[in-house]
């Protein structure tokens, strides 16, 4: 019943602009601004859809995941751009920010500007 439909998924934020703008100029993602929100449109095809919020409160989990080639030059390049990495008790993180999380990913979370989580992973 559900299988042949395009789902998406989707989380809110506090503040449509500033969202627009870290994921379209810092992340590089291709945005596009709907009536009622923001279209994160992905390479996959697929999309995430962020909704203004009034009373937002930040995921306390990964809402969003980027599997990526080279971790350490995608955070290097984040970073760059003023990105800051989540530093977690119990987990063992390089001076980056990075996990290895063997035998699963390497892993680094960050935040956007509404407080949600996001991470940048390589296999």
């Amino acid at each position: 019943m559900l299988k042949d439909g395009k789902a998406f998924s989707g989380y809110s934020v506090d503040h449509v602009g500033a969202a627009k703008d870290f994921h379209g100029s810092t992340l590089g993602l291709d945005v596009t601004e709907e009536p009622a929100g923001l279209r994160l449109n992905l390479a996959t095809g697929g999309a995430v859809f962020l909704y203004p919020k009034d009373n937002h409160e930040p995921a306390t989990f990964t809402v969003l995941n980027f599997p990526v080639e080279n971790i350490e030059g995608t955070v290097d390049s984040l970073t760059e751009k003023s990105v800051g990495f989540e530093r977690y008790d119990g987990v063992d993180q390089d001076e980056r920010g990075i996990a290895d999380t063997d035998p699963g990913p390497r892993i680094a979370w960050f935040k956007d500007p509404a407080g949600n989580i996001l991470s940048v992973l390589q296999a």
